[in-house]
Order: structure tokens, then sequence, then C-alpha cells
């Protein structure tokens, strides 16, 4: 007799305890999807807000460069300092200028002055032939050209994702450098190079 109230009980406890925890649960669904179309549109909003706010950091670590080819090696720079690139003319040579600097070209009306990046960072050089290209770079005070083999296109590149330092890039090359990609593509800091006095052949 008293093992059968004892048993009773249990039962009476434990369908207490599953009772409770069916009203709990009821509770929750209630509070996470029975609610106003306020409430609903707000936390609509925020998730909406969080989301962009990823989306928004993913697309500030990225940058879109213009990659080009001088002496056989693969650069790129910040599009944002690119003002033109087109084909290389004829150009006048400036006496008493540092080796790097091959001379002047007219861009629309514009003397330009053009260097050599090849002589510049120490590279091999071939000569010059019909392959090669003027890239126009400016900022608000300072334009010059530099002379490159062949434009490689437009492309994306993560700042996460540069090498900083790297062994084999040293003296010139590593002043102006931003970092190297997984490709092997020497990204140039386009704001070093027009900020560098010491590349001012005239004042423009």
């Amino acid at each position: 007799m008293a093992e059968a109230i004892d048993h009773a009980v249990n039962d009476q406890a434990r369908w207490a305890t599953l009772h409770k925890r069916l009203a709990e649960f009821e509770q929750r669904l209630l509070e996470g999807f029975d609610i106003s179309p306020a409430e609903r549109a707000a936390r609509l909003q925020e998730r909406s807000r969080q989301w962009a706010g990823v989306e928004e950091h993913a697309a500030h670590d990225e940058f879109e460069v213009l990659r080009f080819g001088i002496s056989g090696e693969l650069y790129a720079i910040g599009s944002e300092h690119v003002a033109q690139v087109l084909p290389l003319s004829q150009y006048t040579p400036l006496p008493n200028t540092p080796p790097y600097v091959l001379g002047i070209v007219s861009v629309r009306g514009r003397i330009v002055s053009v260097l050599d990046l090849r002589v510049l960072f120490e590279l091999p050089i071939d000569g010059l032939s019909e392959r090669n290209f003027l890239l126009i770079l400016q900022s608000a005070d300072m334009e010059f050209g530099l002379l490159i083999d062949q434009v490689q296109g437009i492309g994306l590149i993560r700042h996460k994702a540069l090498q900083k330092e790297v062994a084999n890039l040293s003296g010139v090359r590593a002043r102006y450098l931003l970092g190297v990609t997984c490709e092997q593509c020497t990204v140039l800091d386009g704001t070093r190079l027009l900020g560098d006095p010491n590349l001012r052949v005239k004042d423009e």
C-alpha cells in the first residue's frame, strides 16, 4: 500500500514537472514568434544592420588595384592613384636628371615626366619596344608617368592578405612597398610614390 502511494506521488511530481516545462516552452514560443509588427520590424532592422556591418567591414578590407608588368615581374598600385594608361609615344630626354628619369612627354597639353622603374628598382632592362605603356599617376599636387611593359588588368586585393615584409625586397623597392600578395604581386604604395620629393622632376 505504501509503495503504491509513493508511486502515485512520483507520477504526480513527474507530471507537474512536465507541465511546467511545457508552459515554459509555450511562453518562449509566444515571446519568439507572437510579437507585434513594430517589434518584428525592429528586430529585422537590427539584424539587417548587423549583416550590413559585416559586409561593410569585408568591403573595407578590399581595395581596387591596377596590375601591370615590369621586366617579367608583376606589380600593382591602387587605382585611386591612376589617372590614365596610354601607349608610350615619343618622349624627350632631360639632361642633368637622375638615371631613372626617362624624360618628359606631352599628355593632352600637359608636360609629364616619365620615370623608369626598371632603373629605380634595379631590374633587368631589355630596352624600349612597342609594348611599352605609360602609367600616369596623379595626386592633388603631383603627377608623373611610370614606364611599364604591359597592363594586366584591374582587380581587388585584401589588405590582410598582403605580406608586409619580404626578404628579397630591400632598398628602394622596400621604401615604396605596400605589400606582396600570395601570387607574388608586388603592390606599390601610391601615396609614398607621389609624396616623395626625390621623384619630383619639375613642378607640374
